[in-house]
């Protein structure tokens, strides 16, 4: 328990579904680790069952998930399943990508974490999960 609280953040960053651009994924992976996080880059074409497997055997505090595709409706709502399922209530599930406003409000409901859209600074996405991560820590 002690070594979980000392450890650095760890966050698992993934590209789910058939997106195959993951440019912004890595540019954000690299962000977070230069802010000091240990980051775990899936890369293309996972799917909500190996992104929670992959957050579980890595210990990760949190998810990032880049979505362009569209899909954000099905994949946020099933990883957030998943994650229950797991009893995963101590990690983060955050993301990115092309999500219209009214859809982010509708998935922070469902307990996914704030979601950044192209063009948001690195520096606001590292100390949004810095913050949740020292908020919530078990």
């Amino acid at each position: 328990m002690q070594e979980k609280l000392n450890r650095p953040i760890r966050v698992l960053v993934a590209k789910v579904g058939l997106d195959g651009h993951d440019r912004g994924a890595k540019v954000i992976a690299t962000a977070l680790r230069d802010a000091g996080m240990e980051v775990i880059y899936t890369g293309l074409r996972q799917t909500p069952d190996m992104v929670v497997s992959a957050a579980l055997q890595e210990d990760v505090d949190a998810i990032g998930i880049s979505i362009l595709s569209g899909a954000h409706m099905t994949v946020f709502p099933r990883v957030v399943a998943l994650m229950k399922e797991k009893g995963m209530d101590d990690v983060l599930l955050t993301g990115g990508g092309i999500i219209p406003d009214d859809d982010m409000k509708q998935l922070n409901s469902l307990g996914v974490g704030k979601l950044f859209a192209p063009g948001t600074p690195t520096n606001e996405i590292a100390t949004y999960i810095k913050s949740w991560v020292q908020e919530n820590r078990s």
